[in-house]
């Protein structure tokens, strides 16, 4: 079952901008899981391919929302009592059921250090909520079945910056081979209703309103696409196909497109 978890946190000292990249929250995740389950923090840091979580960049409750994008680098520290929230997403069912205790065992006056920073937890979301999109959960079985069989228009926001792997390069143009593919890679990875590939042959973009941005990383400065996309599902398809579509875009919300998401990056959303 994939969940999308929102964090509540709240600094207790400055966190300067060389904190806030991608790395350094992808650390403060393995200190929170290394906090219930040792063995479990060491095997997610060992993980080189095929990592079950997404993260978001940390993101600043009350600052005036860019149209759907997230913010994800700061040129300014975060102040102290600021109020903040941070996306975890878990795609493997044993995931969330081995860290249940540090949900429920949160205490919101012990300390975690994002660098040379201190925050809270204050709370923790796991259910939709009306001021919050991005909480939410549900098995895959409910994904599928809940899926639309006739709705063929699929809209996108890309809310942080997404990369795609082609060879031996990365591109920031979202086709709809480097979009799908990799959501039916995640959901034939974890839902265990595996999608055939060729569903991906129908669609076509029918309208996009994209650009590109650039994002910090040790390895240098990546390129990724963020702003709208919407596919059309053209021709005559079968019922069976489309929900198949529905049921991927639906479960961007979890899995994110492309590369780094365990960084922030990729970070999607269906818009109706």
């Amino acid at each position: 079952m994939p969940h999308s978890l929102i964090l509540n946190l709240q600094p207790r000292s400055p966190i300067s901008p060389g904190y806030l990249t991608g790395k350094h929250l992808h650390a403060l995740f393995l200190t929170l899981v290394s906090s219930v389950d040792q063995k479990l923090g060491d095997r997610l840091h060992e993980q080189k391919t095929e990592k079950a979580f997404t993260l978001s960049p940390l993101q600043i409750a009350d600052r005036p929302s860019r149209g759907h994008q997230l913010q994800w680098e700061y040129t300014r520290p975060i102040a102290p009592g600021a109020s903040c929230w941070w996306r975890i997403s878990l795609l493997k069912d044993s995931l969330f059921s081995q860290l249940t205790p540090l949900w429920l065992n949160l205490n919101p006056t012990q300390s975690w250090h994002l660098g040379s920073a201190d925050l809270t937890v204050t709370s923790v979301l796991g259910t939709p909520q009306s001021t919050q999109p991005w909480a939410n959960f549900s098995p895959y079985a409910q994904l599928h079945e809940q899926a639309s069989e006739e709705a063929k228009q699929i809209t996108f926001a890309f809310c942080t910056p997404a990369t795609f792997r082609q060879g031996k390069y990365d591109s920031a143009l979202p086709t709809r081979e480097c979009v799908f593919h990799s959501l039916l890679h995640r959901w034939n990875q974890y839902s265990g209703i595996p999608f055939p590939e060729a569903i991906v042959e129908c669609l076509f973009p029918s309208f996009f309103d994209i650009g590109t941005e650039l994002v910090n990383h040790p390895q240098g400065k990546w390129a990724g696409c963020v702003g709208t996309i919407a596919y059309r599902i053209l021709g005559n398809v079968d019922p069976t196909t489309i929900r198949q579509l529905n049921t991927l875009a639906d479960f961007a919300l979890y899995a994110g497109v492309g590369r780094k998401t365990t960084m922030g990056m990729g970070m999607v959303r269906r818009l109706t």
